[in-house]
């Protein structure tokens, strides 16, 4: 009884047709899509340790684990596509629309093109995946040397090599898929070159300033920075634009050429770091007072171990309220937090010098002196005389 069952459903269910295929080359493309979706994943681990072992010589800096957190992903989505390919050649798709419905596109060249897309597309994918993956193992390397100027290069060209790739792609998919001419296309480019030049100014202008950035080397990645009213630290130069984390640790991204064409102060090339402030004074105060507080607060600071000599204390000034001694010295660090430390520290000490000598600290006021002047009445005998003056007596 079985082999009957067995034999009808081998003459009439599995070669029964449906769009010009049989129900048994549905199930074999459909068991091709099944076994590419469950083992997609495991096929992907062991192509990207296959991958790794292979270039391992050269990116010996970074992991298989990172290897596989960039690649594993695009290589799955290529590889059932692969899959997705192998299916439908089993299967005889229709090749006129008079096969469907009227008025359905010629579906089988719009399937294959739309395959192609998806090829491309997941082949640039793994490819930028890989080109971060080398930018990764160069910027390890470049942390060991000594020169910012490589920290810079690296994400520099990781950035240019990503621009390639996808242009490069976009022309393939517009040969293979579309049966663009492109040679005749890039060729063509020279004609209207002058046209795209003048929309692309900008780009070009800051593509430009990249490199003038690196071969001057105005600044590098880390450095703290002043451009214009902006100040932060740099933390990468780009193929058009430079990032900057501000003080108040916002991201700013300023285009190159404005980062060459401003004036740009390099904070983190300073010796040393100045602090200057005035000290106010109350007017109370004696010449000789301040001469002392003026001689201890120098005194201090030629002697303090982390300020240089080019220190000056100087009574400066007479302000509308106070009398005011200007305190100017360089501190021998480049760190900010170290910087306010020490600044506190003389600032505690100059207080003290100022209690010391009894001296007091000026705040704005205004002194209003007034002068009450003695003046002669009127009417001295005012109750003998008529209250509006020049009338006659009533008798």
């Amino acid at each position: 009884m079985f082999t009957n069952w067995e034999n009808l459903l081998d003459s009439r269910v599995l070669q029964y047709e449906f769009l010009g295929n049989s129900i048994a080359e549905y199930l074999i493309s459909a068991g091709i899509l099944l076994f590419g979706f469950i083992f997609k994943t495991l096929l992907s681990r062991l192509l990207t340790g296959l991958m790794y072992r292979l270039g391992s010589k050269f990116w010996s800096e970074a992991n298989l684990t990172s290897f596989r957190r960039l690649l594993i992903q695009p290589l799955e989505i290529l590889l059932f596509l692969f899959f997705l390919y192998f299916a439908f050649q089993v299967l005889d798709y229709p090749v006129e629309s008079k096969d469907l419905r009227d008025g359905d596109p010629f579906l089988k060249t719009f399937m294959f093109r739309t395959y192609q897309v998806f090829v491309i597309v997941a082949l640039t994918w793994v490819v930028l995946r890989l080109v971060d993956f080398i930018a990764m193992v160069f910027s390890y390397r470049t942390e060991k040397t000594v020169s910012k100027l490589d920290d810079q290069l690296v994400p520099f060209f990781k950035d240019f090599g990503k621009v390639m790739v996808v242009i490069f792609a976009f022309l393939a998919m517009l040969g293979s898929v579309f049966g663009v001419n492109v040679t005749g296309l890039v060729a063509g480019l020279g004609v209207g070159g002058l046209a795209i030049a003048f929309a692309a100014k900008e780009s070009l202008e800051n593509l430009l300033a990249s490199f003038t950035i690196f071969l001057d080397q105005p600044f590098t990645a880390g450095d703290l920075v002043q451009v214009g009213d902006l100040v932060g630290v740099v933390e990468k130069v780009g193929f058009r634009s430079t990032r900057i984390r501000t003080l108040e640790k916002s991201f700013v991204t300023m285009p190159n050429k404005l980062m060459i064409d401003k004036p740009l102060d390099n904070l983190t090339l300073r010796t040393f770091r100045r602090a200057k402030f005035d000290i106010n004074l109350t007017y109370d105060t004696t010449s000789e007072q301040i001469r002392s507080i003026t001689r201890d607060i120098q005194e201090y600071i030629n002697n303090h171990p982390r300020t240089n000599d080019e220190g000056r204390i100087r009574f400066l000034s007479l302000g509308p309220h106070s009398k005011d001694v200007m305190v100017l010295y360089f501190v021998d660090t480049m760190d900010w937090n170290e910087f306010i430390d020490i600044k506190e520290e003389v600032n505690y000490k100059i207080v003290e010098i100022v209690e010391k000598y009894g001296a007091a600290f000026a705040f704005p006021t205004q002194t209003l002196y007034v002068q009450q002047t003695q003046q002669e009445e009127p009417y001295p005998n005012a109750i003998d005389q008529p209250p509006y003056g020049g009338g006659a007596d009533l008798k």
